[in-house]
């Protein structure tokens, strides 16, 4: 007798992620590539650096004066950006 574990390829993949709890890792890439879309191409431009540790979002800027305005902005940047995940990835954002 033979068994057949047949599913489609995107249910055999979102159940290696969770089982591998990989899918925060897969949200935090989603939310990280949406920085753009949310802030807009020159304030992206000004981006050096962006990472998540522990559920707050580290972003890295060249210019003193945007670190300001968007420090004004967080929460609405907070906001939209786990708007684009569709779940709550994080809950803080550091300007440096």
């Amino acid at each position: 007798m033979s068994t057949h574990n047949e599913q489609p390829l995107e249910g055999a993949i979102k159940a290696f992620l969770r089982y591998y709890n990989l899918e925060h890792r897969i949200d935090e890439m989603k939310l990280i590539n949406g920085w753009e879309s949310v802030v807009g191409p020159m304030i992206a431009k000004h981006t050096m650096d962006l990472h998540i540790q522990r559920k707050t979002l580290y972003v890295k800027l060249d210019s003193d004066a945007l670190r300001n305005e968007l420090s004004y902005a967080r929460s609405l940047v907070l906001k939209n950006l786990n708007d684009i995940v569709g779940t709550t990835v994080i809950t803080d954002i550091v300007f440096r």
